[in-house]
Formats: structure tokens, sequence, C-alpha cells
């Protein structure tokens, strides 16, 4: 087993263990998924509304920024012609996909709607088989991050073409994001967040230990356990394996490359971030499962991303970790 042990500094209020605490688990549905907190409660228990609490903030990311919800704010822009207000936390996830979007050159794209959907990824669910080469020429003209305007300042953007939001490859770090940020709010400074299998730690545990966990590993690959320390950290992962479909003996994967159209075929079977921010997490892990081993993990040390990569070769599987995870090592 390789342990990771994160060097970030905390304000006391997050180093201070709550000895009289004890750990709650909560969960519901989100985002076609589960979402779980624990979270360190005082000995009468967390409080009742706590549950209720945190769905509304994930009902709230919902509303703004679901591709699968025809009344979303997301699924209004990309219908909309012309500037569209929009709430400050889309912005923030917009601002925040078209800087990764840019410092990727593209291998991660917010705005490849069109295209996630013709391959049977999106709310209008899968065909008999793979698009044509015109149809996905077609569509990738009509998407790209280039076709977004944003004013950040005035809360508003537009499209400068007929491209389609789509940010399944960071919602879901936000949402993480926004419910540690609430429970924080709350007074609850001890507590892991979990959202369909992206996380964030804050805090300890009442035995003063971090929030450990086991970093996600493609199934029926032998690759040795990495568990790290999520304290006041996050991590997501991108994989070649949550959905595929197959056609004719080839699989296809979820993972589009949004410059070329086609789902992702570099050999890399996953990509892990850990980061302080989980929506950031989430997007670098799509960002990186793209561009491939040479090109992802150089601008992973480029960016200081703390990243590993599990790469197929031969039958086999092997890691290929970032300089800042390595230094995580014990």
């Amino acid at each position: 087993m390789r342990l990771l042990i994160p060097s970030v500094p905390s304000p006391a209020a997050f180093t201070r263990r709550a000895a009289d605490g004890q750990v709650a688990l909560l969960a519901g549905g989100t985002m076609g998924t589960r979402w779980s907190v624990r979270v360190v409660a005082p000995a009468g228990g967390p409080p009742a509304s706590l549950a209720a609490g945190i769905q509304a903030v994930l009902d709230r990311v919902v509303a703004q920024m679901s591709h699968w919800e025809a009344g979303s704010d997301l699924s209004r822009f990309n219908r909309s012609r012309g500037w569209q207000g929009l709430p400050p936390e889309f912005i923030l996830v917009l601002d925040t996909a078209l800087q990764v979007a840019r410092l990727s050159d593209g291998a991660f794209d917010p705005a490849i709607g069109s295209l996630v959907d013709l391959w049977g990824f999106g709310p209008p669910g899968a065909g008999a088989a793979p698009p044509s080469p015109e149809a996905i020429a077609e569509a990738l003209g009509k998407g790209g991050w280039h076709q977004i305007l944003l004013d950040s300042l005035g809360l508003r953007a537009r499209r400068s073409g007929t491209a389609q939001l789509d940010f399944s490859g960071i919602a879901k770090g936000f949402a993480v994001d926004q419910v540690a940020q609430w429970l924080i709010g709350q007074g609850l400074v001890h507590c892991l967040v979990e959202v369909g299998g992206e996380l964030r730690g804050s805090g300890l545990k009442p035995d003063g230990q971090p929030w450990w966990v086991d970093l996600e590993a493609p199934p029926g690959l032998a690759l040795p356990m990495n568990r790290v320390a999520l304290h006041q950290l996050s991590v997501a992962t991108s994989g070649d394996y949550r959905r595929v479909f197959n056609h004719k003996g080839t699989r296809y994967a979820h993972s589009l490359d949004p410059r070329t159209g086609w789902p992702v075929k570099n050999g890399v079977a996953s990509v892990t971030i850990l980061h302080e921010s989980c929506m950031l997490a989430d997007a670098w892990a799509t960002a990186l499962m793209v561009l491939g081993e040479a090109a992802g993990m150089a601008l992973a040390e480029a960016q200081g991303l703390s990243a590993l990569m599990v790469v197929r070769e031969n039958g086999r599987a092997r890691e290929s970790l970032s300089p800042a995870l390595q230094a995580m090592r014990e």
C-alpha cells in the first residue's frame, strides 16, 4: 500500500479535533448518482434538518447546471440567443471551465454538448451504432469553447455560434465543494463529502486522524493500493470504464476528445487528481485523460498538479505519478 500525505497549511479550526463528537453518515441521490456525507457532529447527533440542507445545496447545482433538465440555467442558455444573465455560481464554473480549456489547449472543453449527445452519452440516449464521420465533423463545427463569450463582472454569457454547454466534466466536483463549504458555514468543519466518487475532506475525525480514502482504480487491473489523507484536499478520477458501449466488437468509452470528436484511445485507463478544489480536480482529470500520458503528465508538472495516471500497456497496467504527487509519498 502507498500512503499519500499532503502538506496543506490549515487554520486552527480544521486541525483541532472534535474529541467529544461522533461521525454521522448522511446520504441521498443527485445528478443520476448518489451522494454521501460523513460529518463529525455533537454527541447528540447532527441537526435533523442537515440532510435536507445538503440536498437543497445539490438541488441548486442541478437547477443551474444540469444538461439533463430542460428547465436548468444551462439548458436555457443552450437555447438562447444573445447575452444571458446567469447565477454567480454558474459564472464561476463556466469561467473555471474556460480557463482549463485554454490551459489544456482544448483537451477539456465545456462546449461539446452536441458531440456528447451525438455519441449517445447525453439526454437523447444511445443510438444503434456509432455516429458517422460526417456527423462527428458537423457536431465539431457546432461546438468549441472559443464560441462561448463570458462577461464575469456582468454575470452574463453568450454563444457566438450554436455551441452547447455540457458541465459533466466539472459540475460534480463543484457540487462537492458547495456542500463542503455549506457544512463549514454551519460550523461543521470536520467532514468528508462525496458525490458520485468525487470527494473532499475537511478537518479531522474525532480520533485525530484525517479522512483516509483509497483512490479509485480501474477494475480488473493489478495495481498497488493508494491511500490518501484527505485533509483540506479533494480527489477526482476520470476513467475509460465508467460508461461504455460495444458495437461490432469495438469498445467506445464516454471520454471524448473535443479536438477530434472521437472517444479517447491513448491507452490511459484513468487519471486521478488531488487538489484543494474538487471542481478543478474534476476538470483536470478529464483534461489529462484526453491528453494522454506524455502531454498529460507534462501539463500536470507545468501546472503543479498532483496527478496519478494509470496506463494500459501490453495487457498490463502501470502507474505514472506527477512530481507533486510523488512528493506526498510516504
